[in-house]
């Protein structure tokens, strides 16, 4: 009798190397009035038509003022809300297409610290029942061979907590310690990215360091991606890998952060930074301030062309009238600008 041939063994198909991919994301909020008969009287741009990607084990900081779409796009990365149209891709999954049963399942990947830690806890619930109610919603989460309890314990001594205040309600912990209850919750169910929307601005600026190197020691250990929602180009400096600066709902500059921070090419990312105070009185006497003119126009009524152009200090009529395309004007560096700074300006 002669041997039946050997099965062919598909080659393992290698992982993205891209964890997020994000293509002409766009996010409307309607604007209704009327009480029996609502109708739309405006749209607010949210976001209008952003493209980025993020490259597993390295971090993406979204930058802007307040208003300009960023922690929208935060949510609509963990699927809390639907975009008007384009894509968003984890680990090459669209998340548009999936069920909700689905979209519950895809979060073990993807998990989100939240801004304030004295909100984002019950108080009704204790430390351990907070960080072991992921276990809850999906038990196969929980290691081999561990109890819950042990796993939350682990978890709590990870992130510098004493696993002897298991059963203290949040009011027990410091502002810091709450976060690290939440930085917990979100290790839980060993994602593959998490999105930090302002983690720290709530802190204070001694606590903000030593949460900052906790974040920067657990993705180095477990090999996580962030995506790092700020306003302060400061703190995100000591964690970003990339940088992409939102206004009014559009990328003005998006590249390497290296670049971005020694190089700006964009008017309104040069702004930015030189509102970043520097360590060093000497220097930051002798420092160019940019002080921009007017107030943020409103996501309701976008201003036509470049929308920074009604505040920008080099911008002329083409500015006003054609919207600038994100363009490459270095290596792993692209801004959106008629007239981009010289390096030597930045």
């Amino acid at each position: 009798m002669s041997a039946s041939p050997a099965e062919a063994v598909p080659a393992p198909v290698a992982p993205p190397e891209n964890v997020i991919e994000v293509r002409n994301l766009v996010k409307h909020y309607p604007i209704e009035r009327g009480i029996v008969f609502r109708r739309q009287v405006g749209t607010i741009h949210a976001v209008d038509g952003i493209s980025f990607d993020l490259p597993r084990g390295t971090t993406l900081a979204l930058v802007g003022e307040s208003g300009c779409g960023k922690s929208t796009v935060g949510r609509l990365l963990m699927g809390l809300e639907r975009p008007t149209s384009g894509t968003v891709r984890v680990a090459g999954v669209d998340l548009a297409t999936l069920s909700a049963k689905g979209l519950s399942a895809g979060r073990r990947d993807l998990q989100i610290i939240l801004q304030d830690p004295y909100t984002s806890l019950d108080p009704r619930m204790t430390v351990g029942a907070i960080i072991g109610e992921p276990f809850d919603i999906h038990p196969s989460a929980v290691p081999a061979g561990t109890s819950v309890k042990d796993a939350v314990r682990d978890l709590m001594d990870r992130v510098g907590l004493n696993p002897e205040f298991v059963n203290r309600y949040p009011h027990q912990f410091s502002g810091g310690q709450r976060q690290r209850i939440g930085i917990a919750r979100a290790l839980a169910l060993r994602p593959k990215v998490i999105v930090a929307d302002e983690p720290v601005s709530a802190l204070d600026v001694s606590v903000q360091a030593q949460v900052m190197n906790l974040l920067m020691d657990l993705r180095d250990e477990l090999g996580l991606s962030y995506v790092f929602v700020s306003h302060d180009l400061a703190v995100v400096r000591q964690i970003a890998d990339t940088i992409a600066v939102m206004y009014l709902g559009r990328l003005m500059e998006y590249g390497d952060a290296e670049q971005i921070y020694t190089r700006p090419r964009n008017p309104y990312t040069a702004a930015l930074l030189s509102a970043v105070p520097v360590a060093d009185p000497q220097v930051q006497r002798t420092r160019e301030r940019i002080v921009l003119g007017g107030d943020l126009p409103s996501p309701a009524n976008p201003p036509r062309g470049c929308r920074f152009s009604t505040r920008c200090f080099r911008a002329e009529e083409v500015c006003r009238q054609v919207e600038p395309e994100l363009i490459e004007v270095g290596p792993h560096h692209r801004a959106a600008c008629h007239f981009p700074l010289d390096i030597s300006e930045g």
